[in-house]
């Protein structure tokens, strides 16, 4: 049985927002989608964009909501209900305030760190906090005000670059999670560096 079997991409709806750093989970399910060959396509039922890959005989889900960040657990929790999925066994990429762009981490469980993606999820998986995440670094912008802009505004050309590596070493190293190796995905990704 494939230890994660939902893989869900945080950012918000619209073209206005689509290369905006709030939007780095959803570039990671793109790339992984990529890699597989997976065309998303809109499940209103789902709240989202939705595709599949087989992975070592086991169904993958993707799932990009298309509410917005602060709406996204009314996504998870509709396709994940519905395959009765497990908390414990869905991926959610976010952007991630803490760590600078051109790193990645994968962990487990956590707090949401005020984030609204996070927040959701969390409120609508009845408080389960016990999902993986891949935490996609866009650095912070130095003060608690300059947050809402950075994350709603597009990086730097050298640092969407940075974020770019560090998304295709994290699709790299998601088999290993897959499979239920996290400190294999985590050993190898975290101590990356774009």
């Amino acid at each position: 049985m494939a230890q994660v079997q939902l893989i869900v991409g945080l950012g918000n709806p619209g073209q206005e927002y689509e290369q905006t750093r709030h939007n780095a989970g959803v570039w990671y399910v793109d790339a992984l989608a990529r890699a597989h060959g997976v065309h998303l396509n809109e499940e209103k039922k789902y709240f989202g964009v939705t595709g599949t890959f087989t992975f070592e005989g086991e169904t993958i889900r993707l799932l990009v909501p298309t509410t917005f960040m602060n709406r996204s657990g009314q996504s998870t929790s509709a396709l994940a209900n519905f395959f009765k999925i497990p908390t414990e066994q869905i991926l959610v990429a976010h952007d991630e305030l803490d760590l600078p762009p051109g790193t990645a981490r994968f962990k487990q469980g956590g707090g949401h760190g005020g984030h609204n993606g996070l927040k959701d999820i969390i409120s609508r998986h009845g408080n389960n906090r016990n999902f993986y995440r891949l935490r996609i670094g866009i650095g912070h912008p130095g003060s608690a005000q300059l947050v809402t802009p950075h994350v709603l505004n597009k990086p730097s050309t050298a640092d969407r670059t940075l974020i770019e590596h560090a998304i295709d070493e994290a699709v790299r190293y998601t088999p290993d999670l897959l499979r239920g190796d996290l400190n294999s995905a985590m050993n190898h990704l975290n101590g990356f560096r774009a």
